[in-house]
């Protein structure tokens, strides 16, 4: 049985999604423009402007092409929409390839949008880079198992955590980036044995998208929760409307009111 849980009223901070592991489960979904921000403002804890973005928007085949521009032009865009929820931008593949540049464009984000932090894929290999970045005072949340910038690499998508070597790997992983300093750490498309070893494992939050309801919060994109997204409907994305068949409709109804000149109707004109 779901619970009915108040509005958040207050702007969201690292210490509080900290203070929330083993306590209460975290929400963040993923937003990419002020309109919807808007709408999710006070609904989540968290807002993620994915690089997802790259295929939900600009019909990609994969997150590979985003560019830091686009990430910085859509932050500023949800900064301006949401006021409440702790927003993290999704720093795009290649760049933070190094210390250096993973430094040069984390300020960058810093200085041109207000997100709170930036978000990187990788584990113990990306260990040193998370590190750089936070003792330059930049935020991170890590982001190990199913890594869609690791596409290419890895050969598609694979599921994690199917065997104990592969969760001891995982394991190893989360503490690395807990000891560089993440605040908190996304598990994505794990066993949910790995998602529990991980989340066991570490002080911070675990945020699970594909990972089971072990984890300390979950993560969706919000065109797939909401039945925009129509390419294609992972197993782990529960739709919580049909938003693309609710669009069709209403442009139907609007397509035949015009057709048959019943709008604009007098209530709708000077």
């Amino acid at each position: 049985m779901s619970i009915h849980t108040p509005k958040i009223d207050k702007k969201v901070t690292l210490t509080m999604i900290s203070k929330m592991k083993g306590v209460e489960p975290i929400t963040m979904v993923t937003a990419y423009d002020a309109l919807f921000a808007q709408l999710f403002d006070g609904e989540v804890e968290m807002i993620l402007v994915g690089d997802s973005l790259n295929m939900s928007f600009l019909g990609k085949e994969d997150t590979l092409s985003a560019t830091m521009d686009q990430m910085i032009y859509h932050t500023q865009a949800v900064c301006n929409g949401a006021k409440l929820p702790l927003i993290v931008l999704d720093m795009p593949f290649g760049s933070y390839t190094n210390p250096e540049l993973a430094v040069k464009n984390a300020t960058r984000c810093y200085h041109e949008t207000n997100a709170q932090a930036v978000k990187i894929e990788g584990g113990k290999e990306r260990a040193h880079i998370v590190e750089a970045l936070t003792q330059n005072s930049i935020a991170v949340l890590g982001h190990i198992g199913l890594m869609p910038q690791f596409l290419r690499s890895d050969g598609g998508y694979k599921i994690r955590g199917k065997d104990a070597e592969d969760i001891a790997s995982l394991v190893e992983d989360a503490k690395a980036l807990e000891k560089a300093g993440v605040f908190a750490i996304v598990v994505e498309g794990v066993k949910k044995e790995a998602a529990k070893a991980i989340t066991d494992a570490v002080s911070i939050p675990t945020i699970g998208i594909g990972a089971g309801n072990v984890t300390d919060g979950q993560v969706l994109v919000w065109s797939d929760m909401f039945g925009f997204f129509e390419a294609f409907k992972p197993k782990f994305v529960k739709q919580y409307m049909d938003g693309a068949k609710q669009i069709r409709k209403g442009l139907e109804s609007y397509r035949n009111e015009v057709k048959g000149r019943e709008f604009p109707s007098e209530d709708y004109t000077y």
